[in-house]
């Protein structure tokens, strides 16, 4: 199929993937003629896209365009989406048309509907940090892509250090690989500890901090985070991720419901023996705390991006949500 469209939060695996695309579809010694990367928020550059498709390529190889950042998925005028009509069913093989946009193509729309009868649609959506085992399953795939084998410590040290930014891992994985060279056995966690900085402090032990009630070791996980640069809006956002995790669990749990693939399934954890680790996290927790605690984070989240200042926003909810939980006597947590 020669028409594209690629959408996604996770702008590294997309360019990855049109990359690839163009790489199949050049030859390197026709590539200036025959690759174009269009703006699409450019006035014309949807005919431009359209025509550079229809006009058979100089050469050997394929033509290429790319319609980068489109809004043709939100809003598609009338006079467009006709001539999109008239030519997407008809590009020919000898051009790869790909466009490229963050926002998820309106369902509805009939432009999308276009899509879906003459493109290959494919979504690069970036995993909720908290979803560790998304994660991990990511690292080690990654890995197996550059032939790299991964012990599970060596995947988890990997997990802990670049979470959900699979551009660092990109970058990790590509150090290793130059390390550890033709050896046939999997990489161990020395491997990693060797070349990789692991970063001690991140939003999950935060939530972890929370729960436990240890309002101090949360003021600091969060000075942590700002120091290295962590955006206020993503730490929130991984918190609000976790607590919607727990209040999922506790509310299932109270409810009577005892089956551990039932419960991961209504609370989306990828992996049901995670339930178990959550269901003792939850055990000693009120319900109504965990509500309450959600409702700390959804205003908190609000306040931020009506501006409010990120360190003293940060700090006073931070001491709000850890008083509605009891100190933890042991004071350790499942991310050490």
């Amino acid at each position: 199929m020669p028409v594209y469209f690629f959408w996604g939060e996770d702008d590294f695996q997309l360019q990855q993937a049109v990359h690839r695309l163009r790489d199949r579809a050049l030859d390197d010694a026709w590539a200036s003629f025959n690759a174009e990367k269009l703006d699409g928020s450019a006035p014309d550059a949807v005919i431009t896209a359209l025509n550079q498709a229809m006009t058979p390529p100089f050469g050997a190889g394929r033509r290429f365009i790319w319609l980068a950042d489109t809004t043709l998925g939100q809003r598609c005028p009338e006079a467009l989406l006709t001539e999109l009509e008239r030519t997407l069913p008809t590009v020919p093989d000898s051009s790869v048309l790909v466009m490229t946009s963050h926002q998820k193509p309106d369902g509805r729309a009939k432009f999308t509907k276009l899509l879906q009868k003459h493109a290959e649609i494919k979504e690069f959506g970036t995993i909720p940090p908290w979803k560790t085992d998304q994660i991990a399953a990511q690292v080690q795939a990654l890995a197996k892509e550059k032939g790299l084998a991964l012990t599970p410590d060596a995947a988890q040290l990997l997990v802990d250090a670049v979470g959900n930014q699979t551009r660092q891992l990109h970058t990790e994985l590509e150090k290793l690989s130059l390390f550890w060279g033709d050896r046939p056995e999997p990489i161990p966690p020395e491997g990693v500890t060797q070349l990789v900085t692991i970063s001690t402090q991140s939003s999950l032990q935060l939530a972890a901090a929370l729960r436990e009630g240890n309002a101090d070791r949360a003021l600091g996980l969060v000075a942590d985070l700002l120091s290295r640069n962590e955006p206020a809006l993503r730490i929130v956002s991984t918190l609000i991720g976790q607590f919607r995790l727990w209040l999922w669990v506790k509310v299932l749990a109270e409810s009577g419901e005892r089956d551990v693939s039932t419960i991961a399934k209504a609370a989306e954890i990828g992996n049901p023996k995670r339930v178990y680790i959550l269901q003792k996290e939850v055990a000693s927790l009120s319900l109504k705390n965990l509500q309450k605690t959600m409702e700390h984070l959804l205003d908190l989240d609000a306040s931020l991006k009506r501006g409010h200042d990120e360190i003293a926003a940060l700090q006073t909810k931070m001491v709000e949500i850890a008083q509605l939980f009891p100190r933890s006597p042991v004071g350790r947590s499942h991310y050490p």
